[in-house]
């Protein structure tokens, strides 16, 4: 008897065990991945009767608010309309959230800790979110939005020194007001033609051009190997990996130093300095400046991708692969895909004396009392390159601007440093992406159009990124 007594309470405790084991993977352990998961829509429910916080720019523009609706129930609106519509994002019981809306749910609906939440459970809870002030200037984000004209393509600029983004522009955009209409949003969801849902500062990938040379230059210089005089032959045609690589324009050079390389974008010069670097080199300098990696941006994650060499189903392929053409890789093709936002990331980097930061959107969190709950700081990530190294990529890419295929970003009263890159996707109709990175002041900027025919960086990405630096006091 005692042993069958035995056996039975200790049943009972094995299924009491579990029961509290299942309880608290619930309720403590998995409760946050619980209340995001998309089936789920309780949280989504409760989150009705919340006024959630509003969000504005920098300088305090409303650029997302609550209001009433009935039923004691708030709706999101937009103000600015699409002016920042996919780093804002979105907030609608019926499709959900998107951009900062989503990634800053928690402050915006005035969720902090388990702990805080119990004791406000307790006092009873606050239906008012916290404000979030973010770090774009929308002054600036217009001009971005006007200078592209109603072309496709995508603007982000950043703070050198904290990382602020500043500007994140991706057109076509989209109102997101109204978007709680299912059928405007299916609609915004079936444009394949235009994809305006799709942050193209963040989500899409597009072959850099010579604007990659800039990576291509610092893990030069920074090796220790070669010096903004050091002397590589130029001309057209010359063998890289076994096929003839040729200039832009088929124009030819004799042996010419890296500043005058840089200066023209020779891209025979840049293949062979890659090559005899070698791919474990080349391969590190690009993991330090981010790439193959998605961005440290609070931002939700599946609105980024990674910057890197895409294969077959758009899968990374590690860059110091031997399926990489090292040499085309150095000149910003060989299947490589890149965001603005990456790219703005490189100018930043070597504007800031080699120092990469995390960039973010959000400055500060403040209560509804006023109270800052919290201030986003700048986190440093690595130094990818010298500040020695920085200082004379620095001026190589101030020459870049001064007399090479970057003038028309060139600013009265101010240095700017600078790359273009036109890559080309459809040679037989002159199809291409143009580009423009760079840096003036405290701010960097990356400017990319989508498929122009005959473009180029400097005639169509350059202009616009003067524009930019200009609204943004780099006068």
């Amino acid at each position: 008897m005692n042993g069958s007594i035995t056996r039975l309470f200790g049943l009972v405790i094995v299924l009491f065990g579990v029961l509290v084991a299942f309880t608290s993977r619930w309720t403590v352990f998995e409760a946050e991945a619980l209340r995001d998961n998309e089936v789920n829509r309780r949280p989504v429910l409760e989150e009705e009767r919340i006024r959630r916080g509003t969000i504005r720019s920098q300088e305090g523009r409303v650029l997302a608010r609550s209001v009433p609706l009935r039923g004691e129930r708030y709706g999101r609106r937009y103000p600015t309309d699409a002016l920042a519509a996919h780093a804002i994002g979105y907030a609608f019981t019926d499709i959900g959230r998107a951009g900062l809306e989503r990634f800053r749910n928690d402050e915006l609906t005035g969720r902090r800790t388990e702990l805080v939440s119990i004791i406000d459970s307790l006092l009873g809870p606050s239906n008012t979110g916290d404000d979030v002030r973010t770090t774009i200037d929308a002054r600036a984000q217009a001009v971005a939005v006007k200078a592209l004209d109603g072309r496709k393509g995508a603007v982000v600029a950043l703070d050198v020194k904290t990382g602020a983004v500043r500007v994140m522009t991706s057109i076509p955009s989209y109102n997101p007001n109204g978007l709680d209409d299912p059928r405007r949003f299916r609609a915004l969801q079936t444009d394949d033609q235009n994809s305006p849902l799709l942050n193209r500062a963040t989500q899409a990938g597009y072959p850099p051009g010579s604007t990659f040379k800039v990576v291509t230059a610092a893990a030069a210089l920074d090796s220790g190997r070669y010096q903004p005089g050091s002397r590589v032959n130029g001309r057209n045609g010359k063998v890289i990996s076994g096929v003839p690589l040729n200039n832009f324009g088929s124009e030819s050079f004799g042996d010419i130093d890296l500043t005058t390389a840089l200066t023209n974008s020779v891209n025979t010069v840049w293949a062979e300095v890659a090559v005899k670097l070698g791919r474990s080199t080349m391969s590190e300098y690009m993991r330090r400046f981010g790439f193959e990696t998605k961005p440290p941006l609070d931002y939700p994650d599946d609105q980024m991708i990674a910057s890197g060499v895409r294969g077959p189903r758009g899968r990374l392929i590690p860059s110091n692969s031997r399926r990489v053409d090292l040499g085309r890789l150095a000149i910003g093709q060989e299947r490589l895909l890149v965001t603005p936002l990456q790219m703005a990331t490189v100018a930043q980097t070597v504007a800031n004396g080699g120092m990469r930061v995390e960039p973010h959107l959000t400055a500060r969190v403040t209560d509804p009392d006023g109270r800052t709950v919290d201030r986003i700081g700048t986190e440093e990530v690595e130094q990818v390159i010298s500040p020695k190294t920085a200082r004379q990529l620095t001026l190589m890419m101030r020459n870049v601007v001064r007399e090479g295929t970057g003038t028309a970003a060139a600013l009265e009263g101010i240095t700017v440093a600078g790359k273009t890159g036109t890559a080309e996707i459809d040679i037989p109709r002159r199809i291409n992406q143009p580009w423009f990175i760079g840096f003036a002041g405290r701010v960097a900027v990356a400017v990319t159009l989508e498929r122009v025919q005959g473009g180029t960086g400097g005639v169509d990405a350059a202009p616009v990124a003067k524009q930019v630096l200009e609204a943004l006091g780099q006068r």
